[in-house]
């Protein structure tokens, strides 16, 4: 195979987002260390996360109303960004000295992360026509989910400083950053670069029903994901302690949150996108949903329980809360204005990680006043609502206007 087969795209593509993402959670797997070095609380520790997404959404608020990834070559907008973001993740323990300073450079690397991830999406269905393009995107989403969940496992099994966590992390960016400009290209299914300049389509999408309900049901799913991610190591402390399992050491957790967010999620977001090729994209976005809803209001019967229980439901709560990300994606490039697929991206990543500063700020303060069991409950409307509007956009698009049968694969049933 040439660096021309959609194949070796894939790979190429995957791998950068893999590399790339480890820098979103970098901070986030060091917050113990940080919290000793700084002497910072709780609210404190969660604005180390919390603006990265807030970064991430200023990030692609400005690429999408400069149309960035529709008018210049995909690939390097993403090497541009690596580098950056690369950069700012290794200034945090060059230049950081507290809390503020680390907060400021993690806002840089969100904003920078705006061209990796919805750029990444753009280029991956450029390879992939309807037929094979929901298997690339959920292959792309389980790389973001491995590369998110990365730092967990580095920081659980390697005993490193909080200072060679993200030091390793800013490597593999440039490392990403080499990839993307060196070898990635984008393929022949949606248009090169040099479309004209168009803030408004990002507005203009939502007056379309098919796109407005593709994203309304990306926003359910937002609300619930990286909530979840973010305080499951949280949720996992405090229920094997209510089980009798005192203390358990950063390696159990480190390497618990990294099965079922990384591996987990990896096979979740693949199966979703092979699942989408073949019986339609609006029913396995819909049954993802309706299992990670179902995941949201037992949570509070699984704290506690023995060991077995917890993880084997908590790997199905990995996979099914990600399994349909990509399946959004593949959606939304589909029934989008085809010139402006990486701006329409872009957009709803941009709203999709706002939403996820307000679920994630929301969770600890429902812990605080109800405990860890019951924390959990809060994520539940999202999916819920998010299955509502998935099944609106099957049922819309199973037949054409005139009436006749659509062919359309977002509308498929089976």
């Amino acid at each position: 195979m040439t660096l021309g087969s959609r194949h070796v795209q894939l790979g190429l593509i995957a791998a950068v987002q893999v590399l790339g993402m480890v820098m979103w959670f970098s901070a986030s797997a060091v917050v113990p260390a940080l919290r000793e070095a700084w002497h910072i609380g709780d609210l404190q520790a969660v604005w180390l996360t919390a603006s990265v997404q807030v970064g991430f959404v200023i990030g692609a608020a400005v690429s999408t109303l400069l149309n960035l990834p529709d008018r210049f070559p995909p690939q390097y907008v993403t090497m541009g960004s690596a580098l950056a973001a690369a950069a700012s993740t290794a200034a945090v323990p060059v230049l950081a000295d507290g809390f503020a300073t680390a907060v400021a450079l993690r806002l840089v690397t969100g904003a920078c992360l705006a061209g990796i991830y919805p750029v990444g999406m753009k280029l991956m269905a450029s390879w992939f026509g309807v037929s094979g393009r929901g298997q690339a995107l959920g292959v792309l989403v389980g790389a973001l989910t491995l590369g998110s969940s990365l730092p967990h496992l580095i920081n659980g099994f390697g005993r490193l400083p909080w200072q060679a966590v993200l030091f390793a992390s800013a490597v593999l960016g440039v490392v990403a950053a080499v990839v993307a400009g060196l070898l990635v290209r984008q393929g022949p299914h949606i248009g090169a670069a040099g479309a004209r300049l168009n803030p408004r389509y990002a507005i203009e999408m939502f007056r379309e029903r098919g796109p407005l309900l593709a994203n309304l049901g990306y926003f359910g799913h937002m609300w619930e994901l990286y909530a979840l991610w973010t305080w499951l190591p949280s949720f996992l402390l405090a229920g094997l302690a209510a089980g009798g399992t005192a203390d358990p050491s950063r390696t159990v957790l480190g390497v618990i949150a990294f099965v079922v967010i990384g591996c987990a999620g990896a096979v979740g977001a693949v199966v979703g996108g092979v699942g989408a090729d073949r019986y339609g994209r609006a029913p396995v976005a819909t049954a993802a949903l309706v299992v990670s809803g179902a995941c949201c209001l037992v949570s509070p019967l699984i704290y506690g329980a023995p060991l077995a229980v917890l993880i084997a439901v908590l790997l199905v709560w990995g996979a099914a809360v990600i399994a349909d990300s990509g399946v959004f994606s593949t959606t939304l490039s589909e029934v989008a204005d085809h010139r402006y697929v990486g701006t329409a991206l872009t957009a709803q990543t941009a709203i999709g990680f706002l939403l996820t500063v307000v679920s994630m700020n929301l969770v600890p303060l429902l812990a605080a006043q109800l405990g860890w069991r019951y924390a959990f409950l809060l994520l539940a409307p999202g999916p819920v609502l998010g299955a509502i509007a998935m099944r609106s956009l099957g049922r819309r698009l199973r037949y054409e206007p005139s009436g006749g049968r659509s062919t359309d694969p977002a509308a498929r049933v089976g």
